[in-house]
């Protein structure tokens, strides 16, 4: 994939919202936060929009998606929240126009869609990572996280090592080894809905990433086992599982631990897994 500049102090970033709507607040104050980073920033209309759980309709959405690549004023485009809707958008998205004008490109979850549609072969490295109108806005911004944005945007040279944040959940091996590639995945519910659709994951000699947040042990499972059957864990060189938050089942008795489903289905791939 092919690297994007890296922002720099003064550089206008946008802001979109290409899945569910945040609130008018939420967004002038992650506005400001931005600012104060050193970045100009400019909020384009699906930001004002709602419509049932979407930013507006799925036309402005995607205009704005496709204006502000094709703006030579804007040299990142945040997505300000995750939540649903990005699935409406790939057949609107003018890939065309993406993929001549790579740009910083932030956001995660519902953003998977994009992510693995702006990562295809003609593409361009994205950004996994805070969003404006959520983490811009909680209290716990200004450290670890703030700091570990800049780098990531504006830093032309490697990042090096990626040290946890203090008081970080301690990190556990399921199968050892070493493994190098480039990273790709994101949310696992939706790198599963793209499955069989021109932007299915490729997961090639690469990184698996997966995280997922309010499914079920059971859905987990489910998927897990979708991606194994179609042959995405056992092409990757290594997989690395972030959190999987708000799973816990209602009768703990009746359901596996997470660590079992990763035992059960992941690890018998014997991929490097974090």
């Amino acid at each position: 994939m092919r690297k994007v500049p890296a922002l720099r102090e003064g550089d206008t970033v946008a802001f979109i919202s290409p899945s569910s709507p945040s609130s008018m607040d939420s967004i002038e104050k992650a506005a400001k936060i931005t600012e104060n980073m050193g970045f100009k920033v400019k909020i384009t209309r699906s930001c004002y929009e709602s419509e049932g759980y979407h930013a507006g309709p799925d036309f402005v959405r995607a205009d704005d998606l496709n204006r502000m690549f094709m703006d030579p004023d804007v040299s990142g485009i945040f997505c300000v929240r995750g939540g649903d809707g990005a699935i409406r958008l790939p057949q609107r998205v003018d890939l065309d126009v993406v993929y001549r004008n790579p740009k910083v490109f932030l956001g995660y979850s519902d953003i998977t869609i994009l992510h693995l549609m702006f990562n295809r072969p003609r593409g361009f490295i994205t950004f996994h990572g805070p969003m404006p109108a959520s983490e811009f806005v909680r209290n716990s911004f200004p450290g670890y996280v703030r700091d570990s944005l800049l780098r990531a945007v504006t830093s032309t040279e490697p990042l090096g090592e990626i040290v946890p944040y203090e008081g970080a959940p301690p990190m556990e091996t399921l199968v050892p080894g070493t493994a190098e590639g480039e990273t790709i995945g994101g949310n696992l519910a939706l790198v599963c809905a793209l499955l069989g659709t021109p932007w299915e994951i490729d997961t090639r000699g690469k990184i698996l990433l997966l995280e997922d947040t309010n499914e079920p042990v059971y859905r987990i499972d489910r998927m897990l086992t979708q991606l194994r059957l179609a042959g995405k864990l056992d092409a990757a060189a290594g997989i690395v599982l972030g959190q999987f938050t708000h799973i816990q089942p209602r009768k703990p008795k009746d359901s596996f631990t997470l660590r079992e489903v990763l035992e059960a289905v992941v690890a018998p791939v014997g991929r490097p897994t974090l």
